[in-house]
């Protein structure tokens, strides 16, 4: 297979496009000249992957490399727009291509079947390809930015290895950048461009990572210096294209964002989010609450996981977290956004900053235990209500203390089922306002020993 280059009119990602293992940027521990993922597809021993990696990073330039490397034809189909039948076409003509029969005369020539995005295919549609997988009519290489341990059928991610993929970094950015500026074959090395370093370098970083998207954003920079360009005398622009940062921030607007509402993004940074709170890091809290927000996250789930961290993780060592955040929950439903964020801000600040308990949450996680694991016995019959003459006559009700009766309004009562008599789930700590809730749960059991005496 031979890689066809895009025609000129096609975007700089596009024809920037590496064509062998040596041209491609980023992934040493994938492409490295020792590297055993690139002397396996060089030899054709690959076998079935899964890219698996954020936008931009060169998940379907790999497998183009891959396939080329290893001498097989190569056929790719979107999970967006295919269905079971176009799967199948593809099976019908790898069984041709491997017989050498009709218009497929190499008997030598396998078949990489590329699917991008396969985490969007449903299980029917991974089902169909898989036992073409398993006898090797096809080699499968699918493309995911979301977690496959999820969103891979086990059978399928069984005959497959994972590989990982990360984020470029700046200078393996600035590497791309640099290629596509002095490339004057595909790339933009026959025009006059001048870039200022704080351009250049406000490029790299709103990519984020993503090669694809500063291939773009150059090229828009260009288009719009160009643009300006047009506008002044010969003179004054002595026909070189400049891009300045002013020229950067008219054409880009605002960062490229990498987060996925529904994927692996999203439960990354709210558990980080979550883990910034119990850390008591202020700052670190009020970033990740930032970047959900400013991607576009819903602030009602962000509500509701605010108030569960303020019972989880503070708790009884300060009451009012739990007041605050949903106060926070209720100023984003009345005032909506961008405005709630301050409310949402305030209350993941104070969350931070609270004294740190999860005695509530063991505590109650120790109950449900019994709940699940011993026998539900009936509620002991001093405790039961007796409306009924009947359920007088059978005892209901019959020897309860009321505590208002009693010296500081606490009693020594039998309030567990009898098979759990003297269990204890909740033992509060030694910060906040749980120190004095402790002291004062001692000094009672202290009084009802006195008494017991």
């Amino acid at each position: 297979m031979s890689i066809i280059r895009p025609m000129d009119g096609a975007p700089l990602a596009a024809r920037m496009r590496p064509r062998g293992f040596d041209e491609f940027v980023g992934q040493r521990h994938l492409v490295g000249d020792r590297a055993a993922f690139r002397l396996a597809a060089e030899s054709g021993r690959l076998g079935s992957i899964i890219l698996w990696g954020p936008p931009g990073v060169g998940k379907t330039t790999l497998a183009e490399i891959v396939a080329r490397a290893g001498k097989k034809h190569f056929e790719r189909v979107s999970a967006v727009s295919a269905g079971v039948a176009d799967l199948r076409r593809v099976v019908e003509q790898a069984q041709k291509r491997t017989k050498g029969s009709g218009l497929f005369s190499d008997a030598n020539a396998g078949t990489v079947l590329f699917i991008d995005e396969i985490h969007r295919f449903n299980k029917a549609q991974q089902d169909a390809i898989l036992p073409y997988v398993e006898d090797g009519t096809i080699t499968l290489i699918g493309a995911t930015t979301e977690n496959p341990s999820f969103e891979v059928n086990s059978a399928l991610l069984s005959r497959a290895r994972v590989y990982v993929l990360k984020p470029l970094s700046d200078d393996e950015i600035g590497e791309v950048f640099s290629r596509a500026l002095g490339d004057s074959a595909e790339g933009l090395g026959s025009q006059p461009i001048e870039i200022d370093s704080e351009a250049r370098e406000a490029l790299v970083n709103l990519s984020n990572g993503d090669a694809r998207a500063v291939l773009n954003m150059l090229e828009l920079c260009v288009a719009v210096a160009e643009a300006d360009l047009q506008t002044l005398s010969p003179s004054e622009g002595e026909g070189v294209i400049r891009i300045s940062l002013p020229v950067v921030e008219s054409a880009i607007q605002r960062r490229v964002g990498q987060y996925d509402k529904g994927g692996e993004q999203h439960f990354d940074i709210i558990s980080a989010l979550h883990k910034s709170v119990r850390g008591s890091d202020v700052d670190a809290s009020l970033y990740w609450l930032a970047r959900m927000l400013e991607s576009g996250e819903d602030p009602l789930y962000l509500a509701r996981r605010i108030v569960r961290m303020a019972s989880e993780d503070i708790g009884l060592a300060d009451p009012h977290a739990l007041t605050l955040t949903m106060a926070a929950q209720q100023a984003v439903h009345f005032i909506g956004m961008p405005e709630g964020a301050l409310a949402l801000a305030e209350a993941v600040a104070y969350l931070a900053a609270a004294p740190k308990s999860n005695a509530i949450y063991r505590a109650y996680g120790m109950a449900v235990k019994d709940v699940q694991d011993t026998r539900n016995d009936p509620v002991p019959l001093h405790l039961r209500n007796a409306p009924t003459k009947l359920m007088e006559e059978l005892d209901y009700g019959k020897g309860y203390k009321y505590a208002h009766d009693f010296e500081a309004g606490i009693v020594a009562q039998q309030n567990l089922p009898e098979s759990l008599a003297g269990r204890r789930y909740y033992v509060p700590t030694d910060r906040g306002q749980e120190k004095k809730i402790a002291e004062r749960l001692e000094a009672w059991r202290e009084m009802l020993k006195e008494r017991e005496e």
